[in-house]
């Protein structure tokens, strides 16, 4: 047991190095972009596909396993339940995040794309 979780460990290990040399920090708002693209782009989808399978399982047991049994109908009932607790909470933390990317504006460093002009001359 001991020879597979150090084979896994340096495996992963390895996997993961270029991860770490490509995560070259140069600015706190760097850091930021990071983050929030980390979560969006590994963690969310990670966790949505574990929320999914859950569901999935409930409803296996509720239609499949659990057809002449109702205590196995009630767990897959409570397993579609905390399924679909899990993207309602999920994709209330995804918007929110996003609403946090849109408003501090994480990566972007160029500022303003143009002045802002009335239209009115005046004096000319």
């Amino acid at each position: 047991m001991k020879k597979a979780l150090a084979l896994t460990t340096g495996t992963l290990a390895a996997f993961a190095l270029p991860l770490v040399s490509l995560a070259a920090v140069n600015n706190l708002s760097d850091v930021g972009s990071f983050i929030i693209n980390t979560i969006n782009n590994v963690l969310v989808p990670v966790l949505f596909a574990v929320a999914f399978i859950v569901f999935l399982w409930g409803a296996f047991n509720v239609f499949i396993l659990g057809a002449n049994n109702e205590e196995v109908k009630t767990s897959g009932k409570n397993l579609m339940l905390w399924g679909l607790i899990g993207f309602f909470v999920m994709v209330s933390v995804w918007g929110l995040v996003n609403i946090l990317t849109g408003t501090v504006s994480f990566g972007n460093n160029t500022g303003p794309s143009a002045t802002p002009s009335s239209g009115v001359n005046i004096g000319g």
